[in-house]
């Protein structure tokens, strides 16, 4: 794919193009339960910079997902501040929010969150049009993806005539086909086998290479291995942030750094 990624503008203003693409300081996040409520995340600081390759590694319940979840707008802290590209988004409505994901942040889930009834090419090509694209912009948009993703064919296929792997393969392209500023990966290769993990870490590091910024969840380290930088969460609060150096792991491997997740 021809494409560079490109950041978008956020609520259609015009981007800022100095200092990180993401940010945020002294995010809170507490989940209410029927016993006791649990804090998730516990006044995390953490600025991402443009073109970079996070991986967010930890324990179950160390707060990954949380963490994920309110930097896309998904949840809301209950206390703490939010950049995106220079812009603090972190007071947006529901409303804003979700013009916000449409145009400049991608998401990736582990359980690709396809609308089952809908083709493939109707599922990619549904997120440009509503951020405003045309239908022919959409196609275009949406065939160039699915080219590079290997999945030429399978427009007219539903989710559910698809492997594992090749319904995460059309949620990556569902999520880059408005160009978004930021791509957020939640366990992305988290339900599928070894092939299927070998070939989203090699479509997420082709990415990175043409200069999408990824923050990407992951329990494997083999995932992680092809980050720039590896944060390390325990108990809701980071307890390493590492840079590891154009995705090369480092002399110690990234395989240590996930002693914690037991």
């Amino acid at each position: 794919m021809s494409r560079e990624a490109a950041p978008a503008a956020v609520g259609g203003d015009t981007p800022a193009d100095a200092g990180p693409i993401m940010k945020a300081e002294g995010l809170v996040k507490t989940h209410r339960t029927e016993s006791t409520p649990v804090k998730a995340v516990r006044g995390i600081d953490l600025s991402v910079e443009r073109g970079e390759f996070v991986a967010v590694t930890g324990p179950s319940g160390a707060g990954k997902s949380t963490l994920l979840h309110l930097l896309g707008g998904l949840d809301r802290p209950d206390t703490g501040r939010i950049w995106l590209e220079g812009r603090q988004v972190d007071s947006y409505s529901e409303a804003r929010w979700a013009v916000l994901r449409r145009r400049s942040i991608g998401i990736v889930f582990q359980f690709f969150n396809l609308v089952t009834h809908l083709t493939v090419a109707d599922n990619v090509e549904l997120p440009a049009l509503l951020a405003g694209s045309s239908p022919r912009q959409a196609r275009e948009s949406r065939a160039e993806l699915l080219a590079d993703l290997g999945l030429e064919g399978k427009e007219r296929n539903t989710p559910g005539e698809l492997s594992g792997g090749e319904q995460q393969r059309v949620a990556l392209a569902r999520a880059l086909v408005n160009h978004p500023a930021l791509l957020l990966a939640d366990e992305p290769a988290g339900s599928l086998d070894s092939k299927g993990t070998r070939e989203v870490l090699r479509l997420l590091s082709r990415f990175h290479q043409r200069g999408q910024t990824i923050v990407m969840v992951t329990h494997d380290a083999r995932m992680a291995s092809a980050a720039d930088r590896v944060i390390s969460l325990f108990d809701g609060r980071i307890v390493d942030d590492a840079t590891l150096g154009g995705g090369t792991p480092r002399a110690d491997g990234v395989a240590g750094m996930l002693e914690l997740k037991g």
